[in-house]
């Protein structure tokens, strides 16, 4: 079929016009959904989610732990070897989600700006950050797991085997957790943080199931706790990836925004390059303490044993803070790029109260549970794991008291973070896991101390940096509100 001129340009005229009513509509979706929403129901309806998720991830770190220990005779060695590894895990998902966090200011931010064109460059430039990221890790796995393992082990060659074999798969397959710490960034930024969550949980479930089957029926032992692990961070990926390039109609994303952007990779690790950082300093606690306590002049091994379980465990409430941080960057830094100056205190207000109620329910369950909990990791009756569990059991009641604080600062944190901050958040993270952590838990180690003054550390750390914190957000926020007051009156001007 023929067209005259006349109706080539009317129907250019038409599709045009669709075209730009679609990106109209798909903008103002966005825009009711994080510029106009209620914010007490949005703060919840954003971050809870968010919540569910990182917890989960959580959980399956715990879960590996618990599968792990109770293994048998081997179950204790089992245990510290995962435990060794377990920092430059720890460090290969900092670079993934500080990157993400990068991605998901910036992306917000984009979004909140109506440039669609700038956050298809930004999800392209994630992928590829990702892809990187994933190399160097890789090449640490072929290259230089068993001298990091061996660093901490010594000569005990049982835990140096499963360690490295635990390290090495767990590295080379880490494009699994990379990507999906990258990939999920792009649902949470434009509000379908359900999805995100939904991901999560299947690779979660994927990597339940596994566990059991490779470490009993198939006697996998710790490789089929790894191989279990790069499964369902795989499963994740590949499903948060298919809901970002169906339902994320707002981001027509093309193979030429893979492509490095010097201006985009400014501006994502601008906030990114600290949130790495942070994210990284808790390896760094994690391998400083082992470290710490295997100079202790009690039982070295059970000490660090006892470290490692209660630290996984933590970390359902760490992580947590961190869900309700990621809401509060992606709702701020939205509000903060539609230089909507009300709706950034009332996120503020509301991601603060949030953060309260969450945290205040995980200090009383952790309370409650904090025995049942521990005998997770003493079910096969071996007296090693017993003691273990006996640790940790009081640890986890002492513990428990920082979790309010430890939420104050990682919310503030993720202020900071979507005022594009970076040096603040990094002082806060340096301050909880290295410059207060590492003395105060070297004084507890000390000879006229029993064994359970370890675990007053945690509660002395995030008490001192919540405070910090607080002076920090009331001079910060004062001054990024009066900015936005320069920028109204400008443009009014204008």
């Amino acid at each position: 079929m023929r067209f005259s001129p006349e109706n080539r340009i009317l129907i250019t005229f038409v599709l045009t016009r669709v075209y730009l009513l679609g990106n109209i509509f798909l903008k103002n979706a966005m825009k009711d959904k994080l510029g106009q929403t209620k914010m007490s129901k949005l703060v919840w309806q954003i971050s809870l989610p968010m919540v569910f998720s990182m917890m989960l991830l959580a959980a399956y770190t715990v879960i590996d732990a618990a599968f792990v220990t109770n293994m048998g005779p081997q179950g204790a060695n089992a245990n510290l070897a995962i435990t060794y590894a377990f920092p430059v895990q720890i460090f290969s998902g900092a670079l993934g989600v500080g990157t993400g966090i990068g991605i998901n200011a910036l992306l917000s931010k984009s979004l909140g700006e109506t440039d669609c064109k700038k956050a298809a460059k930004v999800v392209g430039n994630g992928l590829f950050m990702g892809a990187c990221i994933w190399v160097l890790f890789l090449i640490f796995g072929l290259f230089f797991a068993e001298p990091f393992i061996k660093m901490q082990a010594g000569d005990n060659a049982e835990i140096v085997k499963m360690g490295t074999d635990y390290l090495r798969i767990t590295c080379c397959l880490s494009f699994g957790q990379i990507g999906y710490t990258v990939s999920e960034r792009f649902l949470q930024s434009t509000g379908k943080t359900v999805l995100s969550t939904i991901s999560q949980i299947s690779g979660s479930l994927i990597n339940i199931i596994l566990d059991y089957v490779f470490i009993y029926p198939l006697k996998m032992g710790v490789a089929g706790a790894a191989w279990a692990t790069v499964i369902g961070q795989i499963a994740s990926f590949v499903i948060a990836m298919t809901f970002h390039l169906i339902k994320n109609k707002e981001i027509k994303m093309k193979i030429k925004d893979l492509a490095p952007s010097g201006q985009v990779l400014k501006e994502i690790y601008a906030v990114g390059w600290s949130a790495s950082i942070m994210q990284g300093l808790i390896s760094i606690m994690m391998l400083g303490s082992v470290m710490i306590l295997g100079f202790s002049h009690k039982d070295p091994k059970l000490l660090q044993g006892s470290f490692g379980i209660f630290y996984k465990i933590v970390q359902f409430a760490l992580f947590a803070c961190f869900g309700m941080s990621n809401g509060i960057i992606t709702i701020m830094s939205y509000n903060y790029g539609s230089q909507n100056k009300a709706r950034c205190k009332e996120c503020l207000k509301y991601g603060m109260i949030m953060t309260f109620v969450v945290t205040g329910v995980l200090t009383i369950l952790f309370e409650a549970l904090a025995n049942p909990l521990a005998l997770l990791f003493s079910l096969n009756g071996e007296s090693d794991t017993s003691k273990v569990t006996e640790l940790v059991s009081f640890g986890l009641r002492i513990g428990a008291i920082s979790f309010v604080f430890m939420g104050v600062t990682v919310s503030i944190q993720g202020v900071l973070q979507a005022f594009r901050h970076s040096i603040m958040p990094l002082v806060l993270s340096l301050l909880r896991l290295a410059i207060l952590i590492f003395p105060t838990l070297y004084l507890l180690t000390l000879p006229d101390n029993p064994e359970t003054a370890i675990w007053f550390a945690l509660p002395v750390t995030e008490v001192l940096t919540s405070i910090v914190a607080v002076v920090m957000i009331v001079f910060s926020f004062r001054k990024t509100m009066a900015k936005l007051d320069e920028k109204t009156v400008d443009n009014t001007a204008a």
